[in-house]
């Protein structure tokens, strides 16, 4: 009998033990079947970016091509001679608006992507670069024509499109550029506040012994502070207690050679670890 339920014992550890193994080789199969489709649809993702930026040059290439063969020294009266270079013309400004675009989609592309790499960010600038290069290139060509007393409409339309969109461009960089502004500085914003018992607690700043207990005290009492910046903050005091609370070692109370105390900020980090509000009480 002993040995029947030995071995019953020893079939059941061997069974377990294989459910476990099987059980851990179907997570490790879904962990690297998951593994794989992340790295085919970062790969497909990327294959798309580097499309749209081939398009992007292949267009430049060929708005140079054009500009290459517009002559303005040859005979202008001659109607053949005209008509080529609105031909060129009409090709060039087509380029380009097919040019802000892919510009455009590739931004968006870039923007929605998972795949964030600062040599494509690099490229995207050196293109919006060039296609403003281009547009004074046009300006240029406009003015030379312009010389020979000879205006072109798709040379017009070209300049007027390729200004309406370096304006939003700009604008669309200068909003973001503010939003970026915004958001770090409501990150990094910090707020403290000084004054006596009374001037605390007539704050609601301070009541019953307890400090900011509830959402009734007086926000607008407080001063906003950059954390990375701000550091030190003059107490006009002798004596001087930090009732919110915040790690000792990560600053000091310095006296002036007028024995009023400064409050130094030595690791900003850990200082506002705890609370960005500061509430300090002077005597």
């Amino acid at each position: 009998m002993k040995k029947v339920a030995l071995f019953a014992l020893c079939a059941a550890a061997l069974m377990t033990a294989c459910d476990n193994a099987g059980q851990s080789k179907d997570a490790l199969k879904a962990q690297n079947d998951s593994l794989m489709l992340e790295l085919s649809n970062r790969d497909a993702e990327l294959d798309e970016i580097m499309g749209s930026f081939n398009e992007i040059q292949e267009g430049f290439r060929e708005i140079n091509e054009a500009e290459n063969r517009v002559d303005l020294q040859g005979n202008m009266e001659s109607q053949s001679v005209s008509n080529k270079i609105k031909d060129d013309i009409r090709f060039i400004s087509e380029k380009l608006k097919a040019n802000r675009e892919q510009i455009a989609k590739l931004e968006k592309q870039l923007q929605n992507s998972n795949y964030q790499s600062a040599q494509l960010k690099k490229a995207i600038k050196n293109l919006t670069a060039e296609l403003n290069a281009k547009q004074q290139q046009i300006e240029t060509l406009q003015a030379e024509l312009a010389s020979k007393n000879i205006r072109i409409a798709e040379l017009d339309e070209a300049v007027v499109a390729l200004n309406k969109n370096v304006d939003e461009l700009n604008a669309e960089n200068d909003a973001k550029t503010k939003t970026v502004e915004a958001q770090d500085k409501a990150l990094n914003a910090a707020w403290f506040v000084f004054g006596t018992k009374s001037e605390l607690k007539d704050q609601k700043i301070l009541k019953k012994g307890d400090v900011l207990k509830d959402s009734e005290f007086n926000k607008d009492y407080f001063t906003q502070i950059d954390i990375r910046t701000d550091k030190e903050i003059k107490l006009y005091s002798k004596r001087a207690e930090l009732l919110t609370t915040h790690p000792a070692g990560s600053y000091e109370l310095v006296k002036d050679d007028k024995n009023q105390l400064t409050l130094k900020i030595t690791n900003p980090k850990e200082f506002w670890s705890v609370s960005r509000y500061l509430v300090i009480q002077v005597r």
